[in-house]
């Protein structure tokens, strides 16, 4: 499995260690089973970004420290030169580059995402977290499932969704496609 996604997990394993939370504790601000929990700490599978904004909420850590690794430590403003946010891949298909990991105690967090294409007939993976978020498609089209309503957004479009409802994306016509994500 991919180097950062590992590292991921041991954030999530020294975050609960420290706080001295159980699995089954940490499962359910998850919202997970403390089997499905246990498999995300051993770094050998993807760990969604719903699953760390909802430990992120849950306990009041950063999104990004959780992502990233880095704490956050601007209160006045954090600027993102183009092309230089941190990143990070959690699967071939997705790539996060977080548009404010410096700004402490935000109220938001912005993420250039970019969605690669997947081969016809693979499933698209569901989430679900607490809040509303924003996509606004930057370049290419995709399809976007929010609580099993399929809409396709193309270049310029945005959507404003209840977060806590199933929603994935899927890049189509073949090419990837990129779209600035907020996550309230």
């Amino acid at each position: 499995m991919n180097e950062e996604i590992k590292q991921i997990a041991e954030r999530l394993k020294g975050l609960r260690d420290a706080l001295e939370i159980s699995v089954e504790e940490m499962a359910e601000a998850c919202r997970i089973s403390p089997e499905e929990y246990v498999t995300l700490e051993s770094g050998t599978v993807d760990i969604s970004v719903s699953v760390l904004h909802n430990i992120s909420q849950a306990y009041g850590i950063e999104l990004t420290a959780l992502m990233f690794g880095d704490e956050p430590r601007m209160s006045a403003y954090f600027v993102t030169r183009k092309g230089k946010g941190v990143s990070v891949e959690r699967t071939k298909a997705y790539k996060y580059q977080s548009l404010a990991a410096g700004f402490s105690k935000r109220k938001a967090d912005p993420f250039m995402v970019t969605v690669h294409p997947k081969p016809d007939g693979e499933p698209m993976y569901l989430n679900s977290h607490a809040g509303q978020e924003y996509n606004y498609v930057i370049s290419g089209r995709m399809l976007i499932r929010i609580n099993g309503k399929d809409l396709i957004l193309e270049e310029g479009d945005s959507i404003y969704f209840n977060s806590e409802l199933p929603h994935g994306m899927k890049a189509l016509d073949g090419r990837q496609v990129n779209f600035l994500a907020i996550i309230l």
